[in-house]
């Protein structure tokens, strides 16, 4: 094993901000394996020890995107102008799947979790559905798609888990539509027989998803459940995110679909509700209840109109929170993080909903916990080695005292701050560019043109 070291200028520790902090990582290995993590945490050095690397600005641990849907980075600038409602938006959305192959797919999710890396993202939930070719015939390799992402991420240099995702029907008691047939299975104990075949590696989690209780049958969804709970993998699910389902399942049930999932076993501390966005009083309840997570994704959830749903209530309820960029109308986990807050004043009319450091938790060590990252998101001894430096002389960050850097971070800051990103103690980002994909933009650009040809 080998060890590097690294001088923070400034270092937020969990609670506070912290000058001259030096850190001993290891670092033999690929940048985001499991052996890079933090030996020792050495506080109040006023200089740089010898032949350690220099981070000037403010380091916080590495941001964990909980929720991302790769290829709608390839709608960006195409869904933002003109009405309509979360349902038009989403028949663009399949025009997009429908082209996505595992080569197209990889060279843009490599170029997303590109960006993500540009913007401190150190892990990131994929929320994996487009599992076969157009029509529903599997590849050779039935995992294509979704080896293509891992695979992403390792050339993007960040750490992944592929939420595998259930998706059965279009609806309660309806067949998938010619869009989604590539995204079934057919039954969840076909799904469950496919992803039994992913397997973990260094940089990458296998995790679970059930896509709405509208596209995974009701007794179905305890396979999806007890496949997970078998493997203490974590399991996601979109829950309320629009009324129409909820309507659509009192209507099919006679409950809201906090219940179903409640009633069919889903709930529990290593499931995240996803949006948790319409919610009844009793629906929290059960949310907190069980330790279920929530993953709230303002920026997609404000461009689709879905609404702010409860999230104070909610994290008050026992439900811890996390954050992700979902639809990536923009991929800045601090913009997620600030909008939480600024949603809640707009909501309630009142300020202080959370503390800075409260909502660097959610975007950091409570992100990673939802991924099933555990010992990541924070900055100590026997945690992975991933962080991320955010500049403060910028236009934005220029002016407060380097002790508020917390909320520098979340109420100034913006992903174009970003200096520098550290996956397993070593760089992937310097100095605003990354290290192992060449000119992101380019990346994106050709990676999307692939698309629309």
């Amino acid at each position: 094993m080998t060890t590097e070291t690294y001088w923070l200028e400034h270092a937020w520790l969990d609670t506070h901000v912290e000058p001259g902090v030096a850190l001993t990582v290891s670092t033999s290995g690929s940048a985001a394996g499991e052996d890079g993590r933090i030996t020792a945490v050495r506080t109040g050095l006023d200089s740089p020890p010898p032949g350690a690397e220099i981070l000037r600005g403010l380091t916080l641990p590495g941001l964990a995107n909980a929720h991302s849907h790769a290829f709608h980075r390839a709608l960006r600038g195409t869904v933002q102008v003109g009405s309509g409602t979360f349902w038009t938006w989403r028949e663009i959305m399949y025009s997009f799947a429908d082209r996505l192959t595992p080569d197209t797919y990889f060279a843009l999710a490599r170029a997303v979790y590109a960006e993500m890396a540009l913007a401190g993202v150190t892990a990131v939930g994929e929320f994996h559905y487009v599992h076969h070719a157009p029509g529903g015939t599997p590849y050779a390799d039935p995992n294509a798609m979704g080896e293509a992402l891992i695979a992403a991420a390792a050339e993007a240099g960040i750490r992944i888990t592929l939420l595998d995702t259930a998706y059965l029907s279009s609806g309660f008691g309806q067949a998938p539509n010619q869009h989604q047939l590539r995204f079934s299975d057919g039954t969840a104990d076909a799904w469950a027989e496919r992803c039994s075949v992913l397997k973990d590696r260094d940089h990458a989690r296998i995790g679970a998803a059930i896509h709405s209780v509208r596209a995974v049958p009701a007794g179905q969804l305890a396979t999806v459940a007890r496949w997970a709970e078998e493997r203490r993998a974590p399991l996601h699910v979109h829950l309320s995110e629009q009324t129409a389902e909820n309507d659509a399942c009192q209507q099919a049930h006679g409950c809201t679909p906090t219940r179903l999932l409640a009633d069919h076993g889903v709930l529990g501390p290593r499931t995240t509700g996803v949006h948790n966005t319409h919610l009844t009083d009793e629906d929290i309840a059960l949310l907190g209840g069980s330790a279920t997570g929530t993953c709230m994704c303002p920026t997609t959830e404000r461009d689709l109109a879905d609404g702010i749903g409860p999230a104070v209530a909610l994290q008050r309820a026992g439900s811890p929170l996390s954050l992700g960029s979902d639809s990536h109308a923009v991929i800045d986990l601090l913009e997620e993080a600030r909008a939480m807050e600024l949603n809640e004043r707009l909501r309630t009319r009142t300020r202080g909903h959370w503390t800075a450091a409260a909502l660097l938790r959610a975007a950091s060590a409570d992100g990673h916990a939802a991924l099933g990252w555990d010992g990541a998101g924070i900055l100590e001894a026997g945690a992975l080695a991933d962080f991320t430096t955010i500049a403060l002389d910028s236009v934005r960050t220029a002016g407060p005292l380097p002790r508020l850097g917390a909320e520098t971070a979340v109420f100034a800051a913006t992903a174009a701050d970003v200096r520098h990103t550290v996956v397993g103690g070593r760089h992937v980002v310097r100095d605003g560019a990354h290290t192992l994909v060449p000119h992101v933009p380019t990346a994106l650009a050709d990676a999307i043109d692939a698309l629309r040809a």
